[in-house]
């Protein structure tokens, strides 16, 4: 088949180094590109090295080569059977006959929406790769049908049968996260699912029993309601409400389920579970139960960070801290200017009975309303004439007591703190200790309530102003300066947190949060990276009892009642709330029960708490109530617990703690092994992503392709405002200016799992992603040579074992290959998957594809017809191998290739996910073969670099001389791969022994301390000019000897270093010191030869 052999890219691309590696990931894959572009045999990625000039003189045809031009009429005869044998998987009335590339014919921009015919959950029907959709990759075109065809046989679940089907380790299960199921997958889902099918897939074709979990969690709805209908859940009642959020549900629902479907992600969606699913319920309402009734949840007055938008209380991870150095004007929703933060504000309150004050500084003026203390230290001589005496408040009728406390700190402020119990959390500590009143001055909705006297209706920050105003007039005022400090804002609404007292159920934390602990610091868990696990051990060791209620309607509700017994007087208000009168159990008819029980012989009414338990808590039993806990279901038995937990770090507190301890107490057990937190990607310019900010990328976007006007609009669909909205239209004009094109599932999936280092945040850029859509080219195009290079009818053979008449270049690309192998399961073991990725990526860049199979084709051409059948059982060998290394990473192009190869008899998978993935083969294991073809390769790469830099197009001489005979051996028998892999501008080469002369008139380039290429200059060359560039390149030549021999002449570094890296440093002595003895020969070179031409 005729392909472009230079770099595969589609008809209409250049080639050469425009078709080079795609865009670094990683340190390692920085390294092999870079590694690439000296060892690549046919210089494509270094400028200049094009294989020469076709105006060359043809040389004189050999023996061999004559015999290949007798045999070629047979194997013309071949070309149809090949032609039908690469056509045959497509309907006979689709096949034709091979035709010339067209110039003129359509590119991907211009051809039709592809159509698929497949019947859907049928393997797909693969068409020619000679038509237009199939002559490059496309993403769309190659990943249609798959999965489908994948759900449809059930190879996803775990009862599939994998070609090597072992219960050796166990088996390999995972939950996905769950998404909010109100919400849509952005990039951050998209690499947990990238990282998690990566190693479901691996330990499938590893042959264990695997299992992987989807599902979806209730969400946050009212700012949704709010932006798409203007209406607040009170607005429609709670009935309207749920009904509307189910029907959310469905339609969102199947978003991020197709959207999963579209990544590629291998669950078992006969196991899909919803947080607001029956069982689930019944799960969480038992989990809640038992831990009331093991004493560990308890209902308390008791201050919680509440958000007056949400109209709701929030865990204290459900906040976000905001920093500011001083006075600084911040947005709160709900006003209409901004509201000043970072004030500390110095006034004084009237002593009763006497003409003194006392003076007292807070951040938050408005506050002063609920003050009912004022604490001082008791060895501030300043104020212990004042201990005991009480201060009037200038506002409202009540008399404050000044107390004495070592907590208070004389070196603040003023030395006199001013007390708010009801709106303080440090407050509300002293309060209880020194038996302050505890009075609320804020309503739910953040306005002044009936205790603030004439503030009363206020919103609050408008009160901020007025009582510092009031101040001013009654000359209470003192000052004002700026304050560092921390604002506590609701994550979700972005609303300045209200600390409030509230009857709440909480969650005693310390034996729950020790166990956690332990499970961690003995090892029954590993949490990866070694920083997330520092951070863990950190935060439970000082873990506090957790709120767990939620003001809202839509999650899961409060299996608590409220007892009212007939005849007696209730009492009103929060405060008020009798904790004997609530009764907890798993439905209403046992609440009954536990009620008369409790209240014999009275007439009761239950009224079920209308508030809903934190989502954290619902999600905090994930892993084992999706697998049937609290019933001993069969997967509960089989797979609990799992495998791992993906996530991010950002919820590490918010989600593994919870599981952790949470499964500890209800199970007995961890529920996972290990923890992998992935990092936070930020855009490309290094920012978090945000709706306001535009840069929130949808993987659907991704995968499809985008315009930018297209961009532009799902921004004007959002509810950001007009600022905003400029601000992100901006940002995708710089990031995309052409929109962001067709990437695929795959090239997306390579390139996050590329970026997944373990440590550091990722910088996203679509670039990056793009170029690995082009390696999945250069593997699309790789597997049309190897497949237009089998002959039709081609059976491989039954054992991938080596037959024994293998050539150099194949046992060298057989060794690279088990190595990779090797370094693959080493990595995805360990969880270095970048580093996997990295691998897999120079092997079939660098070495599969740019080096063996381009050798393969001088193989093909010159060799004996027991080379050329040797070499296609080796081109098999490798390609089905390397489709199933990149499986893991790439699932839809893998299968698409590998559905194409031909199988070894006995070989019965029918999905390359079944099929085994590949493990070091020690047969393969050639270390001397190794270095025998890099030394040919080193030698080649010397030629292209020689004949590159001086520009010998044509007919270039050159000699290698080689003083170690074992290389010299190597050189003589492996010439024509020497000869084929440097380049078409080379006429003659010849071997030298280290004894020989050195040949003049030529320019050397050093292999090593024992191997030189020496290319013939002279009369070629501008000869003042070469003495030039040699006399630098001697002079740094000198100081890299000057520099390695002080280094390994070092008294200190010999004591300190390993003999084996001083031995590595010393040999690179001995070949520097070997290129300056070179390049003085050189300038003596040039300069007798200038002699000589003068």
């Amino acid at each position: 088949m005729a392909l472009n052999a230079a770099s595969h890219n589609p008809t209409g691309e250049k080639t050469g180094p425009t078709a080079g590696p795609p865009p670094q990931a990683s340190s390692k894959l920085k390294a092999a590109i870079s590694e690439a572009s000296s060892t690549d045999p046919l210089g494509q990625h270094a400028g200049g090295k094009d294989g020469g000039d076709k105006s060359a003189e043809k040389k004189v045809k050999r023996e061999k080569e004559l015999e290949k031009e007798r045999k070629k009429a047979e194997k013309v005869k071949k070309l149809a059977e090949k032609q039908a044998k690469f056509m045959a998987i497509a309907p006979p009335a689709a096949q034709k006959v091979k035709e010339k590339k067209n110039p003129n014919a359509p590119s991907e921009a211009t051809l039709p929406p592809y159509v698929e015919d497949t019947p859907a959950g049928e393997k797909k029907i693969l068409k020619p790769l000679g038509d237009d959709y199939h002559k490059a990759y496309i993403p769309d075109v190659v990943e249609s049908a798959w999965y489908a065809f994948w759900e449809k046989q059930g190879y996803m679940k775990p009862e599939a049968e994998v070609a090597h089907k072992t219960d050796k380790n166990g088996h390999f299960s995972i939950s996905i996260p769950p998404p909010n199921v109100t919400g849509a997958l952005h990039i951050g889902h998209a690499l947990t699912l990238a990282l998690q099918d990566s190693l479901i897939r691996w330990n499938r074709m590893l042959g264990r029993p695997t299992l992987y979990v989807p599902g979806s969690t209730q969400s946050v709805t009212e700012k949704m309601l709010w932006r798409t209908r203007k209406l607040t859940r009170h607005d429609l009642g709670r009935t309207a409400f749920v009904d509307l959020v189910q029907e959310w549900k469905v339609e969102y629902r199947e978003k991020i389920n197709n959207a999963i479907r579209r990544m590629g992600a291998s669950v078992d969606w006969s196991r899909e579970r919803f947080t607001m699913d029956d069982d689930y319920q019944e799960a969480v309402r038992e989990t809640f139960v038992r831990l009331y009734e093991e004493g560990l949840i308890y209902r308390s007055n008791r201050l919680v960070n509440w958000c007056t938008q949400l109209n709701t209380a929030l865990s204290n991870l459900e906040v976000a801290n905001k920093e500011i150095e001083g006075r600084t004007l911040l947005d709160v929703p709900g006003y209409e200017r901004k509201v000043e933060f970072g004030v500390l504000t110095y006034f004084k309150y009237p002593i009763d009975g006497t003409s003194d004050f006392i003076e007292v500084a807070t951040t938050r003026p408005e506050t002063m309303l609920g003050d009912t203390g004022i604490g001082v230290n008791p060895k501030d001589e300043r104020y212990t004439h004042l201990i005991g005496k009480r201060a009037r408040h200038p506002f409202v009728d009540r008399l404050i007591p000044i107390f004495a406390d070592e907590y208070v700190e004389m070196d603040f402020g003023t030395g006199a703190v001013k007390m708010t119990p009801a709106h303080d959390f440090n407050d509300f500590a002293l309060g209880q200790k020194h038996k302050l009143d505890t009075i609320n001055i804020f309503t739910d909705n953040g306005l002044m309530n009936e205790r603030t006297g004439t503030f009363k209706g206020m919103k609050r920050f408008d009160a901020r102003y007025e009582v510092v105003a009031k101040l001013k007039e009654l000359d209470l005022f003192c000052k004002a300066e700026n304050n560092p400090m921390k604002i506590p804002m609701c994550e979700r609404s972005k609303d300045v947190i209200e600390p409030l007292i509230k009857p709440q159920w909480w969650m005693r934390m310390q034996d729950l949060g020790a166990a956690g602990l332990k499970a961690v610091k003995d090892g029954e868990i590993k949490i990866r990276p070694e920083t997330a696990e520092k951070s863990y051990i950190r935060w439970m060791s000082n873990v506090q009892d957790w709120c767990l209620s939620r003001q809202l309607w839509w999650g899961h509700q409060i299996p608590a009642y409220h007892v009212e017994i007939e005849g007696e007087k209730k009492t009103g208000g929060e405060e008020a709330d009798d904790q004997s009168r609530w009764v907890v159990a798993r439905n209403e008819a046992d609440a009954e029960t536990i009620a008369k029980e409790r209240y014999p012989g009275k007439q009761i009414r239950l009224t079920r708490d209308s508030d809903v338990l934190d989502t954290w808590f619902s999600s905090g039993i994930w892993c084992c109530a999706t697998l049937g806990w609290p019933k001993k279901t069969a997967d509960f038995e089989n797979y609990y617990p799992t495998s791992m937990l993906e996530t991010g770090w950002d919820i590490l507190f918010y989600w593994v703690a919870r599981l952790i301890f949470l499964s500890l107490r209800l199970t007995g057990t961890v529920p996972f092994k290990e923890v992998y937190c992935h990092s936070l990607i930020r855009d490309s310019e290094g920012r978090k992503m945000s709706k306001s900010l535009g840069n929130v990328v949808d993987p659907l976007d991704v995968m499809k392709g985008i315009e930018l006007e297209a961009l532009h609009e799902k921004l004007k669909s959002g509810n950001l405002d007009q600022k905003e909205l400029a601000t992100a239209t901006k940002y995708q004009k710089t990031a995309f200016p052409e929109g962001i094109p067709e990437c695929g599932a795959d090239a997306l999936r390579y390139a996050l799992i590329s970026y997944a280092t373990g440590s550091g945040d990722i910088s996203f850029d679509i670039k990056v992603i793009y170029g690995y859509r082009k390696f999945c080219n250069k593997i699309y195009q790789a597997n049309k040579y190897v497949l237009g290079k089998l002959d039709a009818g081609y059976s491989p053979p039954q054992s991938a074992s080596m037959s024994g008449h293998e050539s150099l270049a194949e046992r060298w690309i057989l060794r690279k290959f088990t190595i990779a192998a090797r370094d693959i399961n080493r990595a995805l073991e360990n969880r270095e998957f970048s580093d996997a990725a990295s691998i897999a990526y120079h092997f079939w860049y660098t070495q599969l594809c740019d080096v063996f199979i381009e050798n393969s084709k001088s193989l093909i051409m010159n060799g004996s017809m027991q080379e050329q059948e040797s070499v296609k059982q080796t081109l098999y060998t490798v390609t089905d191998g390397a489709l199933r290394m990149v499986h893991p990473f790439m699932p839809f192009l893998t299968e698409e290739l590998w559905q194409r190869l031909p199988r070894r008899a006995g070989e019965n998978a029918p999905s390359i996910m079944l099929a085994a993935y590949p493990l070091y083969d020690e047969s393969y294991d050639d270390p001397a073969s190794e270095e025998a073809y890099d030394l040919v390769l080193s030698v080649s790469k010397g030629i292209r670099s020689l004949t590159s830099q001086y520009a010998i197009k044509e007919n270039g001489v050159v000699h290698v001389q080689l003083s170690d005979a074992t290389s010299r051996s190597t050189a003589e028998a492996e010439l024509q791969s020497i000869r084929s892999l440097s380049g078409k501008n080379v006429g003659s080469i010849s071997i030298l022994g280290g004894s020989d002369a050195k040949p003049v008139g030529c320019i050397p380039f050093v292999v090593s301390s024992t191997v030189t290429v020496f290319l013939l200059v002279r009369g070629r060359v501008d000869m003042d000019a070469e003495i030039a560039k040699a006399k630098k390149k001697l002079e740094k030549s000198a100081e890299a000897v000057r520099r390695q021999r002080k280094l390994v002449e070092d008294e200190g570094y010999k004591k300190k270093v390993d003999e084996a890296v001083q031995e590595a440093e010393r040999r690179k002595l001995a070949d520097t010191e070997a290129e300056v003895r070179e390049m003085e020969g050189v300038v003596q070179m040039f300069e007798g030869l200038k002699v000589e031409g003068e």
